[in-house]
């Protein structure tokens, strides 16, 4: 948060009479208790201000087992949800409201399947490392108008093959965008560059770093936020990977590095170099771990049917989908998974998508890497060459492995991996898969207009 943040309450300030105080001073009328489902979307409930303590007490009870991803029976302890108090967001475009994230806590206890006690728990075994997990989270994803014929682009002038950073679209699209950049500073987030991106009606965000659980509860807020602020200019946002087959996709790159827990220093920054892409010994380790478990981490952060439409070497005008398809790293080269960005100190993964829940996916991604740290795994010789001009019979010759094809191959390897089980837990493991599962099966059994059109007269 930053010194000048006046919607969000210090670290230092927990006293929850403090809090509402504050909150009542900013003229907050209600309060928001909200929570993560499996796929990222926020649920919770609403009190007046005048109850924020009975809410900070965990007075907001939920059945689980209406909400998708809370693997709970209907005969269960319902979850509450326990308020972070340290994190409450006033909402920017609706001021007498505030969100506070909160954790489900169930029979006294932090509640195991919740997503954000699931990422608390690898921060806490980092922790036991003597190390913070740094997080940045790029947002891409695309604002439209609802057409006659489907979706359109805000601007009429948004019709180039190549749209990318292209100027005069950008300023069209001003209105809602400079109020969400607007928004994202008032809280304190510190955006420090925003672009058209490369498809027609995508755009990025990038706002600055933090620890991996601020980012995840901002990057989901983040979501409702946009959504808000495009519904109040009379469009739409989406976060579906590739809602378009000629355009490219939207990606979340996660980019990671980790810090002595004492110090704040980049671990990642110092130290020997030994493959020479831009980070420490330490590094490597991390990306090693995460390359090890790449393919079960795909059903995480690329968790739905469409985001592997998004993983592919062609499909959009421009030339290029910018998306992984093999389980890589490299130095400065968008074609490998794990990017080290040219100034260094930190990995990129460019596999995640816009549409994954950010902390179970920043949950994953710490999990493995720091099995490679605490195993002193080696990712061996990065690769900078493209990719893309390899072929599978070539990528098949070299060792390297391919990412999921799609989403039923990519739960087959979230399943087989022990590391799955391990930072989701019992109940929300087994959920997931069927969840997932389920979702494969329901759209491997749809009859759609391309199979209509190609078959329907053809024999």
């Amino acid at each position: 948060m930053s010194a000048t943040d006046t919607t969000s309450v210090t670290p230092a300030e927990t006293d929850v009479a403090e809090v509402q105080a504050r909150l009542e001073a900013a003229g907050v009328r209600y309060a928001l208790a909200g929570f993560s489902d499996v796929h990222g979307r926020l649920k919770g409930k609403v009190v007046p201000i005048a109850h924020l303590a009975n809410m900070a007490g965990g007075s907001e009870l939920f059945t689980g087992a209406a909400v998708d991803g809370v693997p709970q029976e209907i005969n269960d302890e319902e979850v509450s949800a326990q308020p972070d108090l340290d994190r409450v967001f006033v909402l920017p475009w609706k001021k007498d409201v505030a969100y506070f994230p909160s954790t489900l806590y169930t029979e006294g206890k932090p509640f195991e399947a919740g997503s954000r006690h699931i990422l608390q728990r690898q921060i806490a075994a980092a922790a036991e490392l003597g190390l913070k997990f740094n997080l940045g989270i790029e947002t891409e994803f695309f604002v439209l108008d609802d057409g006659p014929d489907g979706p359109t682009e805000v601007s009429d002038r948004d019709t180039a093959e190549k749209p990318c950073y292209d100027l005069t679209t950008t300023l069209d699209n001003f209105g809602w965008l400079t109020e969400l950049v607007e928004a994202m500073d008032e809280l304190g987030w510190d955006v420090y560059s925003f672009d058209h991106e490369d498809a027609r009606g995508q755009f990025e965000i990038d706002f600055m770093y933090a620890d991996a659980l601020t980012m995840a509860d901002r990057v989901a807020f983040f979501r409702l936020m946009a959504g808000e602020i495009a519904r109040k200019h009379g469009h739409f946002a989406s976060f579906m990977a590739k809602p378009f087959a000629d355009r490219t996709g939207s990606g979340a790159h996660f980019n990671m590095s980790l810090a002595d827990l004492d110090t704040g220093a980049n671990l990642f920054a110092e130290g020997d170099d030994p493959h020479g892409v831009g980070v420490s010994e330490i590094g490597y380790h991390f990306i090693a771990g995460i390359l090890r478990h790449a393919k079960a981490i795909s059903a995480v952060i690329a968790p739905t049917v469409n985001s592997y439409k998004r993983l592919v070497r062609k499909g959009s005008t421009s030339g290029s989908t910018w998306a992984p398809v093999f389980v890589s790293y490299g130095d400065n080269n968008r074609t490998n998974m794990i990017r080290v960005p040219s100034a260094g100190g930190r990995v990129e993964c460019r596999a995640a998508d816009i549409s994954c829940n950010p902390y179970l996916g920043a949950a994953m991604l710490l999990a493995a890497g720091l099995e490679g740290v605490r195993e002193h795994l080696d990712p061996g010789a990065p690769h900078r060459e493209n990719m893309y001009d390899y072929s599978d019979a070539q990528i098949a010759e070299l060792g390297i492995g391919m990412l999921p094809r799609n989403l039923s191959e990519a739960i087959d390897e979230f399943e087989a991996d022990s590391l799955s089980r391990e930072v989701f837990g019992e109940a929300l493991y087994n959920s997931f898969i069927d969840l997932k599962r389920g979702e494969w099966e329901s759209y491997a059994s749809h009859v759609s207009a391309w199979e209509t059109e190609r078959y329907l007269k053809f024999f």
